[in-house]
């Protein structure tokens, strides 16, 4: 898959729940080129934000888009990432805060 697709792809995603993709393309384009690289690497899509163990099953939590992107969207406006946001988070009308790391050291 393309970058491009893959964009094009993630944005009905985010929009089909009530999400958008970051406006910053640049690191948008960043977390794509990750991900590919990912799926490429691991044969899947983790995030590329995290440490991924090469094995699907315990890696199951940090497939894009992962468990905890709703969370971190309905809390702090956008997920660990930043690939995901609220609309809110996207215009600027939310501080742009750290979102913490949701997963527990031991996966």
């Amino acid at each position: 898959m393309t970058p491009d697709r893959l964009h094009e792809v993630l944005s009905k995603y985010a929009a089909s729940k009530g999400q958008q993709l970051n406006r910053d393309n640049e690191c948008v384009l960043d977390i794509l080129a990750g991900l590919l690289r990912n799926e490429e690497g691991y044969g899947y899509r983790s995030c590329p934000c995290r440490l991924a163990s090469g094995l699907k099953e315990r890696d199951a939590d940090i497939i894009c888009p992962c468990v905890y992107k709703d969370p971190d969207v309905q809390e702090y406006g956008s997920c660990f990432c930043a690939l995901y946001v609220s609309k809110e988070w996207n215009e600027g009308m939310m501080e742009h805060r750290v979102v913490p790391e949701r997963r527990r050291p031991e996966n």
